[in-house]
């Protein structure tokens, strides 16, 4: 029995053969959600959950416009990088600003041009 999060109270088989019953039983019912409450009460899930679950599947296969469960995690992924990416620009955009003054005094003190540091070496 395998289980998709460790915090979740039902394993991916328990979730997989609640969704199919929904999926294979619905015709039985008179309303979508009077199959979620019958079937959920023998699972031991509430609807929602187990409405959760059917769209989530149905996200899955494409029947149902959303983020795949691999296109949230590769969203996840990028978000995560992009925060990086905004701290390591604010810790060079800090450290430019810091080495800013010594750079530009040291601009002014050094020789300009060709003819400047033959008179700095004659001396």
């Amino acid at each position: 029995m395998s289980k998709g999060n460790p915090g979740n109270r039902f394993s991916t088989e328990v979730r997989a053969r609640a969704v199919r019953l929904v999926l294979e039983n619905e015709a039985d019912y008179k309303t979508r959600s009077e199959c979620l409450r019958s079937i959920s009460q023998k699972i031991g899930c509430s609807p929602e959950t187990l409405r959760d679950w059917v769209n989530k599947q149905a996200i899955e296969t494409g029947e149902r416009e959303g983020l795949t469960l691999s296109e949230r995690a590769q969203m996840k992924e990028l978000q995560r990088e992009i925060r990086e990416l905004r701290q390591a620009n604010d810790i060079l955009r800090k450290a430019s600003a810091f080495f800013a003054p010594a750079l530009a005094h040291a601009r002014h003190t050094l020789p300009r041009s060709g003819t400047d540091l033959d008179r700095l070496r004659a001396r």
